[in-house]
């Protein structure tokens, strides 16, 4: 029964959903080779590149998802004028989503680059500037945001902690969601959560959750239960999704509670799973599913993102595919 509700949402139903999405946007850069000889100027491997790919990644990846499955999905972000911002905009926008919200900074763009041998990561570098957004800046951004809320059904803040996502900028989204009935799911990065205090939805992997509790829990069933609920209290939230690797997932939505497992495959790579759990699951709450439902469907997506090398975004016929 839960299949063919999910079935006729992806059919029927997502066209009508808008989001916005606000957080860290990236740009996530792969140099795939391979590796048959060792460097004689230094004792490393030489990886001789035969293909570059360049993806959205962070808060322009969560984007992506929703774009790809037909939802109408706008971005909020900061990008730097350099070619990395260049190639990010032009990427978001042959994807069909709406960037009125980004501003071009002089920050650089946050980029990631990754050198890959076969399916295994060698090495990864980061360019980026941490630093919290400017005053200015943020007056701006949030000026944008009172102004998009009007038009959305849900809005998402993808927190990487690379300066955007601000205790100011969190709670403003989220006060201004509460006093439109909007739907505000987070997903959240580092140990400070005061900042997400008010929102419907966290989506926490099991060490991001472990970051905010004062003793460690294992990957346990009841543990996890017991630690979400203390969470949900203290935070004031709706529910809590907890993502759990080989485990799946557990949907802590007030007295509800699901575990779901995960479908049993061969796993390449999780970067970028949290983000299609929380675009997925986010889409299914302003479609109205329950939060069950809608968790059951971001963890079959996530399914199939694990099982691509790299940063991937799935669509809408995967989904369905992986469904049936």
């Amino acid at each position: 029964m839960i299949h063919e509700t999910l079935k006729n949402f992806i059919e029927n139903q997502i066209d009508m959903c808008r989001i916005l999405v606000v957080g860290d946007a990236m740009l996530d850069k792969y140099y795939f080779g391979e590796v048959t000889r060792i460097s004689p100027e230094a004792p490393v491997p030489i990886n001789r590149v035969t293909k570059i790919k360049e993806t959205l990644g962070g808060a322009a990846n969560v984007t992506h998802n929703l774009s790809l499955l037909g939802c109408h999905t706008s971005l909020i972000a900061q990008i730097g004028t350099e070619n990395h911002g260049d190639n990010l905009i032009d990427k978001l926008i042959s994807r069909g989503i709406d960037i009125l919200g980004v501003m071009r900074t002089e920050k650089p763009t946050t980029t990631k680059i990754r050198i890959i041998s076969g399916n295994q990561q060698m090495l990864r570098l980061d360019f980026e500037d941490t630093t919290k957004i400017s005053d200015e800046d943020a007056e701006k951004l949030l000026l944008n945001i009172s102004t998009q809320i009007k038009s959305v059904d849900a809005v998402i803040i993808s927190d990487y902690g690379k300066g955007i996502c601000t205790e100011k900028i969190c709670q403003t989204i989220i006060q201004k969601c509460r006093t439109q009935n909007k739907i505000v799911a987070v997903d959240p990065k580092g140990d400070d959560w005061e900042k997400y205090r008010g929102a419907n939805f966290i989506t926490p992997n099991l060490k991001e959750l472990n970051d905010i509790l004062p003793k460690k829990i294992s990957n346990d069933d009841s543990e996890i239960e017991i630690a979400a609920r203390q969470v949900i209290e203290k935070f004031n939230l709706s529910g809590l999704i907890v993502t759990r690797s080989a485990k799946g997932l557990s949907v802590i939505d007030g007295e509800k509670i699901s575990h779901i497992a995960a479908k049993t495959q061969e796993v390449f790579d999780v970067s970028g799973a949290g983000d299609t759990v929380i675009s997925v699951f986010t889409l299914g709450l302003a479609g109205k599913l329950s939060a069950a439902q809608a968790a059951y469907l971001a963890n079959v997506a996530a399914g199939v993102v694990v099982t691509k090398v790299g940063t991937y975004a799935v669509s809408r016929e995967e989904l369905l595919t992986a469904l049936n």
